[in-house]
């Protein structure tokens, strides 16, 4: 299963798309997929560039909505 990072990653064309965008270092941009305990961000994107990477979408740069940011909702088992 993927992660939040990796899924928006994917929808931009790659890190250094999403480099650009946010203003951000590939480098950077690689630690949204790692663990916390690795100095990641445990699979999110955090705020500031999520907001840079909506404002593309909106100008048409990129093709990502609010709900590219959350995980997909699991449905319990009955």
């Amino acid at each position: 299963i993927s992660s939040v990072a990796d899924h928006v990653i994917r929808k931009c064309g790659g890190v250094a798309t999403v480099a650009k965008i946010t203003g951000r270092t590939p480098g950077n941009v690689h630690k949204w997929r790692q663990p916390k305990a690795k100095g990641g961000t445990g699979g999110l994107v955090p705020a500031g560039p999520a907001a840079d990477l909506m404002a593309a979408a909106r100008r048409g740069e990129v093709d990502l909505t609010p709900a590219d940011f959350f995980p997909p909702v699991q449905e319990a088992a009955e």
